[in-house]
């Protein structure tokens, strides 16, 4: 291949169409016409060439105003315009909980693009470059609903100005005006004549023709004119078809004098908004008001029937049909099909009525009940994403309560993905609430999938809350747990040093209660970093312990591991007779164990040794069989670092061309998954093709980026490596004194190294060193 790097991305192979996130249009929309027409107008400037100003379109105003009813309501009409798809988010910006972040709502937009989880990358910057890369070539429609914050919002903005974008805030957002070109648009409250038409509107057909222009008039006062209030008025006035209006009128007047009483001075927005919730919430059944209320103490924003049944103590059935009650009543909305959700102002006057209706062991059970619903299902969960992990022991169920059932690892997957915000909560929640136990555990078993994706701001809070809960408690078993998650999580971040601090504690821990297999995955953690930091007598000490540890457990699968870590270990100090003794025998171990994963990963190292040791057809068996597995396992983060490996063979075998597209590939893959280590390990690879290439140029290039990223993950040993092929492609070129320096650099950096490699690689930058 004589080309440049090209860039893919790997993509869901079962999405085929575009996305068509909105949720479903209001019904019996009336009036906001001039609003509509000032939406309109975006799309006459886009037709007329304008710049990418136009793109975005913020709409403000107090809470229940209708900004979300209005933005849906114009994007259902024009999304025929935006062949692209329509991506949709609520980002929570006014909830009683934990808002959407930035990084979650490109995590839930790069999934719906196409984007593979585990390729979704890390970091927050190169999130967000993604999915401007994507939507490049795209005309869509992004609506980022229920804003509170600019930062909530600037990652989610595409580039393209073919795009645009709907934000609807309670703030003015005059940074995104000043900055970002956005227009504004403040919505107010409905005028008289226009609030009248709604409740004629949404009551036409339900009751008979003898409500007056007037009373409509002093039901929207009573409603302040504010749509939220006025449709839950008006669907309280047509269930209600034979009572005169003028007693509900009178009824919600003395609702309105009751609040005026118990509340201190506000706005009268506010204090109608109040006044028709009550209203509304004491005509519900005795059963549909109790299931609203315990609604309120739902940790996240969004739920599902199983976990309404759990709140409620009722079956499912029962629950269903209360959820309809509360739908009909306009207090809960339906968000998908399965799915509710609060308006933000009502699920805090569900909580406030929990409060003031549930005493506190009848709250303290509900919230015991729900907890214990979403640990049981996670656990059930895990058992199919990661079945050979250790098992983290339960506690007793709550009585009752029924959890989530999965036949297989992608109907579990999907299922997490759906819950993560809820089940980050309830981490949050239980601990706040002194449910110490369970906090820890729904902590513990989200390392299960976060140690394959790698969210390490969440991650890494998540189980912080988990420690300080099992430190709360005094449970060493939960704090081992979570030091270990903790350690996961900082090890594959690059943060060494707060790695170490964890895995020593957890290793501590596990001796101090005799947790002698817990005891095995701390020694075999701490030889990784022994092994990344180059200390390799020490990483083969912790493996051949770890090694011992497990043998005498006879846990075959985690035997296999170890001696898989020992061979890349041997393989490192240039003992590759060992090496190689080792890895097939772990390749063995991990084919009777079941372990796909870590036999991909031992081949892998196989294939290192027998190309050193010249043995080429063999080593290229091997690496095509762990890509295979890679593959088909959808080991996207393992098999584009095992593609560097093909490309080195591929290198051996006299194919540079064909090296450089497995390097193109790998590099693209680690930069999706956010591996920056990794990432420029593909490109200093990338940098050795085109020298095979004799394109000197390109390749000091790539080994320049190398070195970059080197520099900035602070990986001492891949930088020294780095700067030695960049000093023997500048000497290529022609630059003796450039080579020279980085000769110098790299042999400065290697004194730092006392093992074979070290030498050798000092060995082939000698002759450049000044």
């Amino acid at each position: 291949m004589q080309g440049g790097v090209h860039f893919h991305r790997e993509t869901d192979p079962n999405r085929a169409s575009p996305p068509r996130q909105l949720p479903g249009d209001v019904g019996a929309f009336v009036n906001r016409r001039n609003e509509i027409r000032a939406l309109d107008a975006v799309l006459g400037r886009e037709r007329g060439g304008t710049s990418g100003a136009a793109g975005i379109y913020v709409i403000t105003g107090t809470a229940g105003v209708g900004k979300t009813s209005l933005a849906l309501h114009w994007a259902h009409g024009v999304r025929d315009q935006y062949p692209g798809g329509q991506l949709y988010v609520n980002l929570r910006g006014y909830d009683p909980g934990e808002p959407v972040t930035a990084e979650q709502a490109l995590d839930h937009f790069l999934r719906a693009l196409g984007v593979a989880p585990s390729s979704t990358p890390a970091r927050l910057e190169d999130r967000s470059a993604l999915f401007r890369s994507i939507l490049a070539d795209q005309r869509a429609l992004v609506v980022l609903d229920n804003a509170a914050t600019v930062s909530q919002v600037r990652p989610l903005l595409p580039g393209n100005p073919d795009c645009l974008v709907l934000v609807t805030s309670r703030h003015r957002f005059s940074g995104l005006v000043a900055r970002d070109g956005a227009h504004r648009l403040r919505l107010d409250v409905f005028s008289e004549q226009d609030a009248v038409r709604l409740l004629h509107t949404v009551t036409a057909g339900y009751r008979v023709l003898t409500d007056t222009d007037t009373d409509l008039s002093e039901l929207a006062r009573l409603c302040a004119r504010l749509p939220l209030a006025l449709r839950i008025a008006a669907e309280r006035a047509s269930s209600r078809p034979l009572m005169p209006l003028d007693e509900l009128i009178a009824d919600l007047r003395d609702e309105s004098a009751l609040w005026g009483a118990l509340t201190a001075e506000e706005d009268d927005e506010s204090d109608a908004v109040r006044t028709v919730f009550a209203w509304s919430y004491r005509a519900l059944s005795e059963a549909a008001a109790r299931l609203f209320r315990l609604l309120g103490l739902h940790p996240g924003p969004e739920f599902g029937v199983s976990a309404a049944a759990a709140l409620a103590d009722a079956s499912v059935s029962v629950t269903r049909q209360l959820l309809d009650a509360l739908t009909g009543a306009h207090v809960l909305e339906q968000a998908a099909y399965g799915r509710f959700q609060f308006h933000d102002l009502l699920r805090i006057y569900a909580a406030q009525q929990a409060a003031q209706y549930e005493d506190e062991e009848a709250r303290d059970s509900a919230l015991a009940r729900i907890l214990n619903h979403y640990l049981f299902s996670l656990a059930r969960a895990i058992s199919r994403i990661a079945p050979m992990d250790r098992p983290v022991p339960l506690p007793e169920p709550y009585p009752d309560v029924v959890g989530e059932e999965f036949t297989d690892r992608a109907t579990a997957l999907q299922w997490f993905e759906l819950e993560q915000a809820n089940l980050v909560s309830a981490v949050r929640t239980a601990a706040a609430n002194g449910q110490h136990a369970v906090a820890w555990r729904i902590a513990a078993l989200m390392r299960g999938v976060y140690v394959s994706r790698n969210p390490f701001q969440e991650w890494i809070s998540v189980s912080e809350t988990g420690l300080a809960s099992a430190t709360a408690i005094g449970d060493q078993r939960g704090q081992a747990e979570m030091h270990d998650s903790l350690g996961k999580a900082y090890l594959q971040s690059q943060r060494l040093d707060e790695a170490e601090s964890h895995h020593r504690e957890a290793l501590r821990l596990r001796r101090e209660i005799g947790d002698r297999y817990g005891e095995g995955i701390a020694v075999n953690a701490l030889g990784l970093l022994d092994w990344r930091r180059r200390r390799l007598a020490d990483a083969e000490a912790c493996f051949q312990k770890g090694r011992e540890i497990f043998h005498g457990l006879a846990d075959l699968r985690w035997e296999a591991l170890l001696l898989s870590n020992l061979g890349m270990t041997r393989f490192d100090a240039l003992r590759l007779d060992a090496a190689a003794t080792d890895l097939t025998e772990a390749v063995r171990l991990c084919r009777e164990a079941g372990d796909r994963a870590y036999e991909g990963n031992a081949l892998f190292y196989l294939a290192m040794t027998q190309r050193e040791r010249g043995e080429l057809e063999a080593a290229l068996s091997r690496v095509r069989q762990a890509l295979d597995i890679s593959r088909t396992d959808r080991l996207t983060a393992w098999g584009a670092f095992w593609l560097l490996e093909l490309a080195r063979i591929q290198r051996a075998l006299g194919q540079p061309g064909e090296a450089l597209v497995s390097c193109q590939e790998a590099a693209v893959a680690q930069r999706q998954i956010g591996d920056r280590n990794r990432e420029a390990a593909a490109l200093d690879s990338a940098g050795e093709a085109y020298r095979d290439l004799g394109r000197f140029t390109e390749a000091t290039k790539f080994h320049r980026m190398a070195v970059s990223l080197y520099r900035e993950t602070r990986d001492r040993w891949a930088l020294a490596n780095a700067l030695a092929n960049l000093a023997l492609a500048l000497s290529d070129v022609g630059d003796t004194e450039g080579a020279a320096g980085c000769a110098a650099e790299a042999a400065a950096v290697l004194s730092g190294f006392a093992d074979a490699r070290a030498t050798a690689q000092y060995e082939r930058i000698a002759g450049l060193l000044p």
